[in-house]
Parts: C-alpha cells; sequence; structure tokens
C-alpha cells in the first residue's frame, strides 16, 4: 500500500469514527430532550386531572345552588353558592386550557436534537465539499 492511500484510509476511518460519535451525542441528546418534554406532558395531565376534580367540585356546588335557589325562598344561600360555582368552573377552564394547550405534540418533539442534526448535515456536507 502507498502513503496516500493509507492516509486515505486513515481520513475515512477517522470520519467514520466522527460520524458515529456525532450519531451517539445526537441520540443521546434527542433522548434527554424527549425525556424532558414527557416531564412537561407529566405537568400538563396533571392540570388536566386537577381541572377534572376542581370541575366535580364546581358542578356539585352549582348544583346545591339550584337546589337551595329552588327550595328557598330568601335565595341568598343559593346566590352564594352559584358564586362560587361559577368561581371554581372558571379555575377548572383555565386549567384545562393550560393543560391541554401545554400537551401539543409540536411541544413533545425534540427541536433542539432537529436543529442540531440539521447544522451537523451541513457541517459534514461543506467538510467533504472542500476536499
Amino acid at each position: 500500500m502507498s502513503e496516500t492511500s493509507k492516509s486515505a484510509s486513515g481520513l475515512v476511518g477517522d470520519a467514520l469514527g466522527h460520524v458515529s460519535a456525532l450519531v451517539r451525542n445526537e441520540v443521546d441528546l434527542a433522548r434527554a430532550e424527549v425525556n424532558e418534554n414527557l416531564k412537561s406532558a407529566g405537568v400538563a395531565i396533571g392540570l388536566i386531572v386537577g381541572a377534572v376534580v376542581v370541575a366535580l367540585v364546581a358542578l356539585n356546588v352549582l348544583v346545591a345552588a339550584v337546589v337551595a335557589g329552588l327550595t328557598e325562598a330568601g335565595l341568598h344561600g343559593g346566590w352564594a353558592a352559584l358564586i362560587v360555582g361559577v368561581v371554581l368552573a372558571g379555575i377548572a377552564y383555565a386549567m384545562a386550557h393550560k393543560g391541554t394547550s401545554d400537551l401539543k405534540l409540536s411541544s413533545l418533539a425534540p427541536t433542539r436534537t432537529a436543529e442540531n442534526l440539521k447544522r451537523d448535515a451541513e457541517a459534514v456536507k461543506e467538510a467533504y465539499n472542500e476536499d
């Protein structure tokens, strides 16, 4: 073998080693990013579960308000329960809205990893185009 072919095979071997390490690092980054996004999804699911609990309490209060309003002529107790029920329903809506917006698939995708892969691919293309 000539010295040029040894150099070329050495360069190819080095390039393959670098590409392999780069792919490994990107897979590790993607895994870490997905885990981070799944934690955010867990919080969002917790908000939705909390919203359901608050909504059930609100429903109970609203039903009690209707019953109290129908059974009492004075209705001041029922109006108070109605106000509390509406406030709880508003809280439940806000929690559910926040939870569902945090669960969009686009927020779970590993966007930083995709950007890094594009940048790495461009760097590899540039390196091979210079040769």
